[in-house]
């Protein structure tokens, strides 16, 4: 099959540790052909198909150069969405704006006859601090709002606070206030920008020395490990690129009963890859939209999860596939 990967440029990728690449070698491997374009690189008119000008490529298998392709820009080669078999969206966040018109132009592209994962529909409806709101049953002590009193009211509630943007990604915004409040004003300040941006507010949970769990969910059952990523040199925050340590570990019994509560329930929406993070017992985010960690499981477990959504992706294309036929009726 034809894959179209829709990422970030491809000369920012860091191949030692990228999921996407861990992706597109597992697919090269089983003999399918790869693409990629930016999300810029999408294009829609009257009278025509959603259109990608895309670059088409060949993994080398060495560091540098990691790929060959025959297209260089400005000169990338035009082709309908509908014409691959399936489309990869893997842009990276924040899911601003220019990402919010990206899926409605592969939505526009869907209708076309476009198969994409994760579907855009979906990605809009899971914002990643936000879509957690739905499942209180595996959350701690959570707020989202712009009200500085309402966050005030909170910490004086819950006395030890994480407080978060809700467009971050990275660990960038994420800040701690402790039971003496300080500097409590004029982190919300920063945050909610004097009441005009929402701001997630969550109790802190001592567990996350233990590490932020990432748990991927690959076509609704969960991967067997979770990268554990352990904050370092007095960080609150594991995440890896603020220097987290990543240590790869079983999924415990709360980890797979939350995965296997919320994974069906997210491939049947269209998400084939999601990324739960667990504190703890606690579910804290879910991410969407570019869902990483395969490389260092992998690495450190021997689990191939890119071969495991490589799988996943082939059967929901032959899934598709059966099923058109009846849709068309």
């Amino acid at each position: 099959m034809h894959i179209l990967f829709i990422v970030d440029p491809l000369a920012t990728f860091k191949i030692h540790k990228d999921s996407t690449f861990a992706m597109m070698r597992e697919a090269q491997k089983r003999g399918h052909t790869l693409s990629a374009c930016e999300p810029k690189d999408l294009m829609w008119q009257r009278g025509a198909p959603v259109t990608a000008y895309v670059r088409d490529l060949t993994l080398t298998g060495q560091a540098d150069p990691w790929f060959t392709s025959p297209q260089q820009p400005p000169h990338e080669r035009p082709q309908p969405l509908k014409d691959f078999d399936a489309v990869i969206m893997r842009k990276d966040p924040p899911f601003d704006a220019e990402y919010f018109y990206a899926t409605h132009l592969l939505e526009q592209a869907e209708r076309e006859g476009a198969r994409i994962f994760n579907k855009p529909r979906a990605l809009r409806d899971h914002p990643e601090k936000l879509a957690i709101l739905e499942f209180p049953d595996f959350i701690g002590p959570t707020l989202v709002t712009r009200d500085a009193e309402d966050i005030k009211r909170f910490h004086a509630e819950h006395q030890d606070i994480i407080l978060k943007p809700l467009d971050g990604m990275g660990g960038t915004g994420i800040f701690r206030v402790k039971a003496d409040g300080l500097n409590l004003g004029a982190i919300t300040e920063t945050l909610n920008q004097d009441g005009t941006q929402t701001v997630m507010v969550q109790k802190f949970l001592p567990a996350i020395s233990e590490g932020d769990k990432r748990v991927l969910v690959i076509g609704g059952q969960p991967v067997p490990y979770s990268l554990a990523r352990i904050p370092q040199g007095g960080e609150v925050r594991g995440n890896l690129a603020v220097g987290g340590k990543g240590v790869a570990q079983p999924l415990s019994a709360r980890d797979r009963f939350i995965a296997e509560s919320l994974g069906p329930i997210l491939f049947a929406r269209g998400l084939l890859l999601v990324g739960l993070d667990v504190i703890g017992d606690s579910l804290t985010e879910i991410n969407v939209t570019s869902p990483t960690c395969f490389q260092e499981i992998f690495d450190q477990t021997g689990f191939d999860v890119a071969a495991m959504f490589i799988d996943a992706l082939e059967a929901a294309l032959k899934a598709a596939l059966k099923a058109a036929p009846a849709s068309a009726a």
